[in-house]
């Protein structure tokens, strides 16, 4: 992807491959929360039934094994660090990739406690995630920059503020910038920090609601 996409945007691929490999190990991460989420009590049918155990317990593992292999994934970013020269770029400021992944982590969960409550019990709602996720995934500037949007003048146009409504470009962008060490702007972690307390409520309400109704639904 980033020997073909660097050719086709005309962008070093000492700059542009760093720029899509973290933004994948990040993006699976993501849609690994959204995708085995939407199934996590499913998948585990038979403990539910048979262990009296928290539901909170099956997210717990499920978020678990995914840090596990972004963990994994990231010494492909400890690589690229130092064969492109990242960190010449790099200052104090990549730190903010920590609490950047602490959101990360915690949106996981929310999102996998609300959609996997919502998927046991309508089944055709996992199938529809999928299709969905692949869709962000096109929409997300993985594979492609947002400077790929702007004017010749290099000024935000109507379709910057299109993609910039696609809010899973906010949670890659607080983690990304730092780790490559580029600017960001402060935006971005309003942006994460609201959809964060806010996806938060829904899945208290929805634990407090349905999780009695959840070994029913399975």
């Amino acid at each position: 992807m980033g020997l073909l996409y660097s050719a086709l945007l005309n962008i070093p691929i000492n700059e542009f491959l760093p720029y899509v490999t973290v933004g994948l190990i990040v993006w699976h991460l993501i849609s690994a929360s959204i995708l085995e989420g939407s199934e996590v009590f499913i998948a585990n049918e038979g403990l539910i039934k048979q262990l009296p155990s928290a539901l909170s317990v099956h997210i717990y593992r499920m978020v678990w094994r995914q840090i596990l292999f972004f963990a994994h994934n990231l010494v492909i970013y400890v690589i690229m660090v130092f064969a492109f020269g990242i960190w010449h770029n790099l200052s104090w400021t990549a730190v903010a990739a920590i609490p950047a992944f602490v959101l990360i982590v915690l949106n996981a969960l929310w999102v996998s406690i609300v959609f996997g409550i919502f998927s046991t019990r309508y089944r055709d709602i996992a199938p529809i995630l999928g299709s969905m996720t692949l869709l962000l995934f096109v929409l997300t500037p993985i594979t492609w920059t947002m400077e790929a949007l702007t004017d010749k003048s290099g000024q935000s146009t109507e379709r910057v503020k299109l993609a910039e409504l696609n809010p899973l470009y906010h949670y890659l962008e607080i983690i990304r910038a730092p780790l490559l060490g580029t600017d960001q702007q402060a935006y971005h972690w309003y942006i994460v920090i609201t959809i964060t307390v806010v996806g938060w409520a829904v899945a208290v309400l929805a634990l407090r609601k349905y999780r009695s109704r959840v070994p029913y639904w399975v």
